[in-house]
């Protein structure tokens, strides 16, 4: 029960997945989240895939979709810019509304990594997403790429920027940046991205995240339930990104530290981190029976 689709945002055409559960009967209306993906990456192949088919098993529909710019989406390639995602992910839910499997009033929000910073912001700012799950995702730009560029890789870093925004007074047009120049990860992590996620990226997009602050809305979520998963053991974003966003959201709210686990906390078919997850879900935003139309 997985169909290639599209819809538009701003203009573009962006390319998705729907699944639909197991079992699934014409006529039927099921909760739904729309999935989001990580930094430059893809819907597919991808920590993104994993979390759909997951939710897919466990009674939802799941659209997973490529943001513009990114995967068989229309956009620039690499030029992904915080707040525009953040349009994708609200135009998505109202083509996901339209479709006449869907629970309209039970349609959730998850992401991973950059997917959860566009996730924490858009459940904040669209009042129709009735949950939101954030995995290793983050609130602070500035303070994140601190904590991924420490000691002199700050200098390094921000001179970058400094750079790029120079370069574009100049000419009109940011350069092209190596990705990993912007969010260093570990060699042996980067099996886990998709093969589709690009290796750079316009020097705006790292500009976009460093003034991006989800924090600062991150309590409009309640009394929607939210849920921020990180791993105790990140090496890409710092796991205080998702400690702060806890502190800062409203009730109901959960935090949950996942020890022994890095980045991607689904990889290897984690069965601890699905089990949490679908706890947390059975408590609630459950799959609850169908409702017919």
């Amino acid at each position: 029960m997985n169909t290639q689709v599209s819809f538009p945002s701003d203009g573009l055409r962006l390319a998705g997945n729907l699944h639909l559960p197991a079992g699934y009967r014409e006529g039927d209306r099921v909760p739904a989240f729309i999935v989001l993906h990580g930094f430059i990456g893809s819907k597919d192949d991808s920590h993104a895939q994993l979390m759909a088919e997951m939710l897919a098993g466990w009674g939802y529909a799941a659209l997973r979709f490529d943001f513009r710019g990114c995967g068989m989406s229309e956009g620039e390639r690499g030029y992904v810019l915080c707040h525009d995602q953040v349009a994708d992910a609200k135009n998505a839910l109202n083509w996901l509304v339209q479709r006449p499997e869907i629970d309209t009033a039970r349609v959730g929000l998850i992401g991973h990594s950059f997917g959860a910073a566009v996730a924490c912001y858009a459940g904040a700012i669209e009042q129709r997403f009735a949950a939101v799950i954030s995995s290793c995702g983050w609130g602070h730009g500035e303070r994140k790429f601190r904590g991924q560029h420490p000691g002199p890789m700050w200098e390094t870093f921000t001179g970058m920027l400094e750079r790029a925004r120079a370069e574009k007074e100049r000419t009109g047009k940011a350069p092209i940046v190596p990705r990993f120049d912007v969010v260093p990860m570990a060699e042996h992590l980067r099996k886990h991205l998709s093969p589709k996620a690009q290796i750079e990226v316009s020097a705006d997009t790292a500009q976009s995240m460093y003034d991006f602050k989800a924090e600062e809305v991150i309590h409009w979520i309640s009394p929607r339930p939210v849920l921020f998963l990180h791993g105790a053991d990140d090496t890409v974003t710092p796991t205080e990104q998702s400690i702060r966003m806890w502190e800062k959201a409203g009730q109901p709210k959960d935090l949950v530290l996942i020890t022994g686990t890095d980045h991607f906390p689904l990889a290897g078919n984690n069965q601890r981190t699905k089990d949490l997850v679908k706890g947390w879900l059975d408590k609630h935003f459950p799959a609850r029976t169908a409702v017919p139309a």
